[in-house]
């Protein structure tokens, strides 16, 4: 039979001609936020760097992601619908992210999704995203919820500590050749995996990385392995997001991620945060993430993010680890 997985071709997703009209729309981006954003036209005028004209998106300042902790980040005046926080792992205070609009967040995340695996509306989503439900306010949660109202399928749902009725969901939509995509944050997975292995060959499991200190840390690798054992996968796929952030990228094996089309990534020299490199220059080398999401145009599209990385060559890029004395967060937690 035919792996679920093999429907998905994400090397393909990438062209010059998109990274063109990409990067002409981030320098449009740019030049409203560097006069019309507060914190990032004061942070650039901190760094004595020019507001004017770059003509590679690459080179402009990145605001640290730390910003979304202890400033209300905002390109002009709104007033929020909503106010994403992080889950975080510890006391320390979360990241808020204000969106100004609550619909357009859910319609990119839908388009976003749509890029790699076809329509929302043919998959039965089954979510087990307990810390995120506990916390509330969380932009994981919206999403997986927008996916389930949207789904055709019967069954769609949220699982907090109801394994066994998780467990027999599943089952059934095996049984019936419903394909299932079964979305969770990495600790609850594991758990479910121990209590119920089982073949699963109409479900894609993917994971939003996290052990929120409830196990053990181990690498990415490991992880998926253990999945595959569990559940005879051929591979396990994932998703790369933030609060910060309204736009994700996926993988469809090995931790290999391909951004959608309004998500970019830019590495950074760990010791010059102007020296940078997109994806198609040296492939292999390690360095800093810096994210362009052009759905953040109305609060910060350009962010420096914390966790370490690398471009694989082919339009994707890894994750790696985190950058020292940074604070472990959501999908960054392993290592590979």
């Amino acid at each position: 039979m035919k792996n679920l997985s093999d429907r998905f071709h994400f090397k393909e997703h990438l062209t010059s001609a998109r990274d063109a009209d990409f990067q002409k729309k981030a320098l449009e981006v740019f030049a409203v936020q560097s006069t019309c954003n507060a914190i990032y036209s004061s942070y650039l005028q901190a760094l004595n760097r020019p507001m004017g004209s770059y003509e590679n998106a690459k080179n402009v300042p990145f605001l640290p992601i730390s910003f979304f902790k202890t400033h209300e980040v905002k390109t002009g005046y709104f007033s929020e619908e909503t106010c994403f926080e992080s889950s975080g792992t510890t006391s320390d205070q979360s990241s808020r992210h204000f969106i100004p609009s609550v619909k357009q967040y859910l319609n990119n995340a839908t388009e976003n999704f749509r890029e790699f695996y076809g329509e929302p509306e043919q998959y039965c989503f089954l979510a087990l995203l307990p810390s995120y439900l506990e916390r509330g306010n969380s932009s994981l949660v919206a999403m997986a919820d927008h996916f389930i109202r949207l789904s055709q399928k019967g069954g769609s749902g949220f699982f907090l500590d109801n394994l066994n009725e998780l467990a027999e969901r599943i089952r059934n939509n095996e049984r019936s050749g419903a394909t299932t995509v079964l979305l969770g944050v990495t600790y609850a997975l594991l758990d479910f995996a121990e209590q119920f292995p089982m073949q699963l060959n109409h479900t894609l499991v993917m994971e939003t990385g996290g052990m929120k200190g409830r196990r053990k840390e181990i690498t990415r690798t490991e992880l998926h392995a253990q999945l595959q054992d569990a559940w005879g996968l051929k591979s396990v796929h994932a998703e790369y997001g933030m609060t910060e952030l309204q736009s994700q990228a996926y993988s469809s094996a090995n931790g290999i991620f391909y951004p959608s089309s309004s998500l970019r990534i830019v590495l950074r020299a760990m010791d010059d945060p102007f020296e940078t490199w997109e994806h198609h220059e040296f492939p292999g080398r390690a360095g800093a993430v810096n994210v362009i999401d052009l759905a953040n145009h109305q609060t910060q599209a350009f962010i420096a993010t914390d966790d370490v990385g690398r471009f694989t060559g082919d339009g994707g890029f890894e994750i790696t680890g985190r950058m020292d004395n940074c604070d472990i967060r959501g999908c960054s937690l392993l290592i590979v």
